[in-house]
């Protein structure tokens, strides 16, 4: 039986879906099959977006109807029938699943039974643990000050709730396993903690702070609340979070001093002196970054400040709207923010929160879910992630003008992973990820045109290079080049690694390393790694990336810095060196090549573990292997696969990622004295966050 918890509250508005979220992520971190139910849908008109966030997530395996208990229309016409269905339904998800998160209902609709008594019947029917959710605010309207924000609860009025709470889980026969109290006041944790733990003594309790980002609406959130248009600006700021709003009913002069970080901007469309004032406003070094602005009202902007607007060039969010200034503030005003697995920003700050705030340990624990041999590759990204923060190393990315870039580093920043350098003009890159609505405020900004580390970078190179003609003032123009200024900072102990490639091809990238950092000792080559992450289990494939035609010295290095890669990331390497031909039975030159890498790989490496010529089913397959290597230590469970050429190995990694839905890490340069990983062109986010995490282990283990 799969084991399950229960996540519910007293009463609507604590954050529920940031702690569900947070949950299931972290059992994900443990166990493969995890699943997600809904036991009362909000509505049959759309989809309830907290259940569809969470069945976005990675590793949930599961379609949307499925999910659902029942709606509130069942549960008023005849409530025992609806707990009926609800069992039933949960018990087909919980088959197909190691552990289950259940959604309590969400206080959006008024049912027969008293919510909270229902929720804990449910519950208890369904024999899942509670996790209970509190509210750290009091529940109001929001004010302009800020958006979503609301009153801090008293410990005292936290402790009152929590009573309440537990005494009907408790008349209605439900366990409670844990408590958090969401949306805390910050620096009153410890008492409140205390204060909820003097009525559950034997089961844990985690206070999460307010956060403001988290709670607040997006452009885009207020942009579908006033049903408008987006007339001008980037839509992808639509993402920024409005943090407050401004109502511009006043002159420029009255206006100006009251414009506030974050804010959105209420202009009535024919108040033009007021749109130039604030697009002049946020232009401005000297004032905050608005988040928006929206113009109300049926009025028709003049063609010549429609000009002058153009004119501008500003990326931020204008949109347009029907109502009057009153009700458009009141929509705004009453916009929540909604947590969702396309804003990746704020999916990552719930997570980050969560897992700042809550022992995970300890809740897996309590909910007797043991971490499995098996590794999926979500959990092989959790481990990665894991390893790089436990022992934070520099990386230097230099693309600071892809906004990619930027996503992933205030990601990496927020999670901890590791520590920045971003290469740009400062104010370029600062201003963009303000617009971009992220936080980067930890990271180094450093323009690859600073005289002092010009003047420092070109020297050194020009040592390095004097045998090839290299003079100061070519080395000063060269290293201005962001890969060449990126690397010049590995080289010279100012970061621990470099990640680049998102903007930039392969060669762009890793060229200056060859020149700069050069091989280890004893390695004669610079070459790659995939991690091949299946559905149970990570592979390494090399090389897949770098060297054409590679000689048997080659194939033999090739295969020593693969083991050595593998031992990085937790992998016990087992070498395969693939050919067509298996063992002895076959003849030919690219047989006789592979052959003789494993000799000279045997010879070097002698503790390792290595087969040779071998082909890929007698590699992987263990019944395979017991008909053509019997004896073999390696057949049928090699762990890092070595091919004889480019042409194999790309194509192999490229298949395998396709057609058997693996997830590929890399290229992982390897041989180098000190990391660099190239990132494809096309690299997504998340792509770039795994490769600073994998760097990162790299540089651990120089």
């Amino acid at each position: 039986m799969a084991r399950s918890i229960y996540i519910t509250s007293a009463e609507g508005h604590s954050g529920k879906s940031t702690i569900a979220l947070g949950t299931l992520d972290a059992l994900s971190r443990v166990t493969p099959r995890v699943g997600v139910f809904r036991t009362i849908a909000r509505s049959t008109e759309e989809r309830d977006y907290v259940l569809q966030m969470m069945l976005d997530h990675d590793g949930v395996d599961l379609e949307y109807d499925e999910c659902v208990g029942v709606t509130y229309d069942e549960v008023r016409a005849d409530p025992e029938r609806a707990l009926g269905r609800i069992v039933q339904r949960f018990r087909a998800v919980e088959a197909k699943c190691d552990a289950v998160v259940v959604l309590g209902s969400d206080y959006t609709d008024v049912a027969s039974p008293a919510e909270p008594a229902f929720n804990a019947r449910i519950a208890a029917n369904l024999g899942t643990p509670v996790l209970l959710v509190l509210s750290g605010r009091q529940s109001q309207a929001t004010t302009p000050a800020s958006l979503g924000s609301t009153e801090a609860r008293s410990p005292e009025r936290i402790g009152q709730v929590a009573a309440a709470a537990i005494g009907e889980l408790e008349y209605g026969n439900a366990e409670l396993a844990a408590t958090i109290v969401n949306r805390a006041d910050g620096e009153r944790a410890d008492e409140i903690v205390a204060a909820v733990r003097a009525h559950t003594p034997d089961t844990p309790v985690w206070s999460l702070p307010e956060d403001p980002p988290l709670v607040a609406p997006t452009m885009g959130d207020i942009l579908r609340a006033v049903d408008g248009e987006l007339v001008k600006g980037d839509e992808a700021l639509l993402s920024r979070e409005a943090l407050g709003v401004v109502v511009a009913a006043m002159s420029m002069t009255n206006m100006l001093p009251r414009l506030t970080e974050g804010a959105v901007v209420i202009i009535p469309a024919d108040r033009t002196d007021a749109l130039l004032a604030a697009l002049t406003a946020n232009s401005s070094a000297s004032f905050p970054s608005l988040a928006g602005i929206v113009l109300n009202g049926p009025f028709e902007i003049p063609d010549a400040m429609q000009h002058l607007v153009e004119g501008l060039a500003a990326s931020i969010p204008i949109i347009r709207c029907e109502g009057d200034t009153y009700s458009t503030a009141v929509r705004i005003m009453h916009t929540r923010g909604r947590l969702a697995a396309a804003s990746a920003q704020r999916y990552n700050r719930a997570l980050s929160l969560f897992e700042k705030n809550v022992d995970t340990a300890e809740l897996t624990r309590v909910l007797g879910v043991a971490r499995t041999n098996v590794v999926t590759p979500l959990m092989f990204e959790y481990d990665l992630l894991e390893r790089a923060r436990a022992d934070r190393k520099h990386i230097v990315l230099p693309e600071g003008d892809d906004d990619r870039i930027l996503r992933a580093a205030a990601i990496l920043l927020e999670r901890g992973v590791a520590r920045l350098t971003i290469l740009g003009e400062p104010f370029e890159v600062r201003s963009r990820a303000i617009e971009l609505g992220l936080d980067i405020s930890a990271a180094e900004v450093l323009s690859p045109f600073d005289p002092v580390h010009v003047d420092k970078f070109a020297t050194e190179y020009a040592r390095l290079r004097a045998h090839k003609g290299m003079t100061y003032e070519r080395a000063a123009d060269t290293v201005t080049d962001v890969s060449y200024f990126g690397t010049m900072m590995v080289h010279m102990g100012m970061a621990d690694g470099m990640v680049s490639g998102a903007a930039h091809t392969t060669a762009h990238t890793i060229r200056p390393s060859f020149e700069i950092i050069k091989t280890k000792p004893g390695v004669s080559v610079v070459s790659s790694v995939f991690l091949m992450a299946l559905a149970d289990r990570v592979l390494v494939y090399g090389d897949c990336a770098v060297i054409p035609d590679p000689t048997s010295e080659q194939l033999a290095d090739i295969a020593i810095s693969s083991a050595a890669t593998a031992r990085q990331f937790g992998i016990e390497p087992r070498v395969a060196m693939l050919s067509y031909s298996t063992g002895e039975s076959g003849t030919g030159a690219d047989v006789d090549k592979v052959r003789e890498a494993t000799r000279l790989a045997r010879e070097r490496a002698p503790e390792l573990p290595i087969e040779g010529p071998i082909q890929y089913d007698a590699a992987a397959d263990a019944a395979v292997a017991k008909a053509k290597l019997p004896e073999s230590t390696v057949a049928g469970r090699a762990t890092v696969f070595v091919f004889p050429d480019l042409n194999t190995g790309n194509n192999t990694y490229k298949a395998v990622q396709r057609s058997a839905g693996a997830v590929a890490i890399g290229p992982v340069l390897q041989g180098l004295n000190k990391p660099v990983n190239d990132l494809s062109r096309g690299a997504l986010v998340q792509d770039i966050v795994n490769t600073v995490a994998l760097t990162a282990i790299q540089a651990q283990g120089e």
